[in-house]
């Protein structure tokens, strides 16, 4: 290697991360055999995983037990990294030769007792007291916006149902974040830009040359003009219904379920409206560098593509960081997010018959 091409190769980021096990910090023990460690970071009810893969193939390493905790940052060299969390040890696999262990994690406090199924009815309860109720019977902090939390529910079955599943359909309900992330049970509106404890997160701002290959995907099949839920008027036992959409009701997407009452008919309405704006378009990119600071429900503007694309608020809906042959990279999948400043997602409500 010529002075100049040395010169060249130390000015190259280094890509770096710390993974412990019950406290034991193992990067040293990884590093000659690390062939590859990724994190998938979802706003979804999925858990957050942690794939750790290794060459064994001189029998370095014992398999971990299933529930061990793992604890993983990543970054740069010279860089504070990036704490993303504690993950719980739930996939093992050994295969050869050449021997390689697999081990997959998921976010700690995914609970087994979460996923199973119980009876239970809420009556005159609001958002925040059935989340928090839910948290304290799994040993977790809620973390929950106040704007949802203040959300009054007349009346919701839980009838052979996880805790998870339950949750699930509430967030959806609301057009919510629901996610389990180091002992924090978190439900937040979607693409608020602020965290469940108001803290307002920076729009971040990518450009072409931050990238090696992206696709922007428009489909039409979620192109709905409006959408309608159906309510029972209590002083009466009518069934009436509200609209939440534009002006032409030619193509209404109705939603199956009937609501107990006008409010949460409306809310369920505005919840999947949203879902199908953002739904419309997909934006997928790989960052030519890895940025382990960036997560889901963080909003991005780009620039240097398309005048389609660069015009459009996006917002992340999943990111994923993998440390390889490649060195850090992050690929991101984005949707649309609804922007204030335009008229292109706002709604209108309507009452009907």
């Amino acid at each position: 290697m010529t002075d100049k091409a040395a010169s060249i190769d130390r000015r190259q980021p280094q890509a770096d991360y710390r993974v412990t096990l019950a406290g034991r910090d193992l990067s040293h023990l990884l590093a000659p055999s690390l062939i590859r460690l990724s994190i998938r970071e979802s706003r979804s009810d999925e858990a957050d995983t942690l794939d750790i893969v290794l060459d064994d193939s001189k029998n370095t390493f014992a398999i971990p037990k299933r529930g061990d905790n793992i604890k993983a940052s990543i970054g740069w060299v010279g860089q504070p990294l990036v704490d993303k969390g504690t993950f719980t040890v739930d996939e093992v696999e050994h295969s050869g030769a050449p021997d390689i262990l697999t081990i997959r994690a998921r976010s700690a406090s995914m609970t087994n007792q979460m996923h199973e199924r119980r009876e239970q009815s809420w009556h005159g309860q609001t958002i925040g007291s059935i989340v928090r109720a839910i948290a304290g019977r799994h040993s977790l902090k809620a973390a929950i916006a106040e704007a949802l939390a203040q959300v009054a529910i007349a009346h919701i079955d839980q009838t052979h149902e996880s805790d998870m599943s339950f949750l699930t359909r509430l967030a959806r309900r609301y057009d919510a974040v629901m996610n389990v992330k180091d002992l924090n049970l978190l439900f937040m509106p979607i693409g608020t830009g602020k965290t469940a404890s108001g803290k307002i997160l920076t729009v971040l701002n990518l450009t072409r040359a931050d990238g090696d290959t992206h696709r922007y995907h428009v489909a039409q099949r979620e192109s709905y003009s409006a959408v309608r839920a159906h309510y029972h008027s209590n002083s009466k036992g009518k069934r009436k219904s509200v609209v939440i959409g534009g002006e032409n009701l030619k193509n209404v997407k109705v939603l199956p379920e009937d609501y107990a009452t006008e409010d949460e008919a409306r809310a369920a309405a505005q919840a999947e409206f949203a879902r199908t704006q953002r739904s419309q378009a997909t934006f997928s990119y790989q960052l030519a560098l890895g940025r382990p600071e960036i997560f889901p429900e963080l909003a991005v503007n780009v620039a240097g593509f398309k005048p389609e694309i660069n015009e459009t608020p996006w917002l992340v809906k999943e990111a994923t960081h993998t440390l390889g042959d490649a060195g850090l990279t992050t690929s991101l999948e984005m949707e649309v997010r609804d922007d204030p400043t335009t008229d292109r997602h706002r709604s209108h409500f309507r009452k009907g018959a």
